[in-house]
Formats: C-alpha cells, structure tokens, sequence
C-alpha cells in the first residue's frame, strides 16, 4: 500500500462515527426559544387562539387558531390560498400553549425516525427542524381554499402537528387541535377572558330576555349542531373535512 493512504475499511468506522453523531446533533439539538413576549406577541413554538367576530359570541368554544415559528411570529390559515406571517388575523392572541420540541420527530432519512410511523411519516412529509415542518404546510394551504367548515384554521395547525408527528402521533385533526388549547392553553391575561366571553354573555343575556328560554334552548341546539358536525366529519366520515 502506498506510504500515507488510509485504508478504506478504517476510514468507513471513522465515517459512520460521524455520520452518527452528525443525526443525533440535529435530533436533539435545538436552538435555544426567547422568551414568550405577549406584548410584542411572539409566542415561540406555541399554539395560539383567539375569538371570533360573531361565530365566538354565539359559540366560545369555537375561536381562530394558529402556530408560530421558533422566532416567536404566527402562521396563521386565514384565507383560501393564503397564510398569514406574524400578523395574527381576528385580533390580539387570548390563550397560549408551549410545545415541546422534544416530542417531535426530525428523520434526517428513513432509518432515522424517533416515532413509530416511518414510512406513513415519510410519505406525508417531514422535516428536520420546527420552521422546516411549519413552512411546508405553508406552501400546501396556499393552494387551499379556505372554508369555515371543512378548511379552515385549524386544520392548518394539524397539518403542521402531523408533519412534527408532535407527541408521536399523525392523528392531528380539527377536534384534538381545538381541544388542546381549549383544556391546556393558558390565558394571556384577564382581559383576553373578558373579551372571549363577554360578548356571548351580552348575547345570551339580550337573547334571554327578548325572547325567552326558547333562545337558550336555540342556542344551545346551535352548538351541538355544529359540535356533531365536526366529531361526524373527523371520526365517521373524514373524507367531509379533507384538506
């Protein structure tokens, strides 16, 4: 063998250290998030919600949803064919919930996944950081168009949850997205839970004593009726909210 040459069976060992500890720096390592700055609302790796004009007043639990980037700004799905970037539509962020990126699966390639769904994983689409996985649904829901009730807001997020197969899962779907914030998210402060629920209360209240318990009962008919439309297309039918 000629003077200064390394064999190639000892330079392979060497490349496959590397190789291997070149995957486990970009799985477990992550850039440290700033802080969470309501005021300048930058929301680093959250879920965001917020009411909505008129469909919250007469539904709370019904509200706009978004996902922000490790640099704090908001995507938002608010418009057929069109992502919002750090510009929150329908107003000031209410509820919050951090996530963790450590309950995410960045494969650099197929043998690299930490979740138990590879190929399914894979075949939707991956990435291998947080804004990567954000920023390709992006690119998919801007050529969505926007529907209140089959494509809207919420379906973006799980779109992005799926693509982070957050908490190992790839069943992200509007009813656990929604259901997420709603049970884990926190308040931003008392006056984003004054602004969530008093319209509804001056609705009821008005709605009450003009017409009488026939509204409530009204009312109440309304959200079941749009509670079982969302649980029917989710779990039964899920080719009705397809997007």
């Amino acid at each position: 063998m000629p003077q200064g040459r390394t064999p190639v069976m000892e330079l392979k060992p060497a490349y496959d250290i590397e190789h291997m500890s070149s995957t486990q720096r970009i799985q477990h390592e992550f850039w440290p998030l700033g802080p969470i700055d309501t005021k300048k609302a930058k929301f680093p790796c959250c879920l965001v919600w917020t009411p909505l004009p008129v469909v919250s007043w007469l539904a709370p639990f019904i509200g706009h949803v978004g996902i922000c980037r490790e640099d704090g700004a908001i995507l938002d799905f608010s418009g057929s064919n069109f992502v919002n970037d750090d510009n929150f539509a329908f107003g000031a962020v209410a509820r919050y919930l951090q996530l963790d990126r450590e309950q995410c699966c960045f494969p650099p390639n197929l043998a690299g996944h930490t979740c138990k769904h590879g190929y399914k994983h894979t075949e939707f689409g991956t990435a291998i950081t947080w804004d990567d996985a954000l920023q390709s649904s992006v690119r998919h829901f801007e050529h969505k168009s926007y529907n209140l009730f089959t494509c809207n807001c919420h379906s973006f997020v799980a779109n992005c949850l799926n693509r982070l197969c957050y908490g190992g899962s790839m069943n992200w779907n509007m009813i656990n997205v929604a259901a997420l914030v709603l049970f884990k998210g926190h308040w931003v402060g008392c006056f984003s839970i004054l602004r969530s629920f008093l319209p509804f209360m001056v609705v009821l209240s008005f709605g009450v004593f003009m017409v009488g318990w026939p509204f409530l009962i009204g009312l109440l008919s309304l959200s079941l009726l749009l509670l079982g439309w969302f649980l029917l297309g989710t779990y039964c039918v899920k080719s009705l909210l397809e997007c």
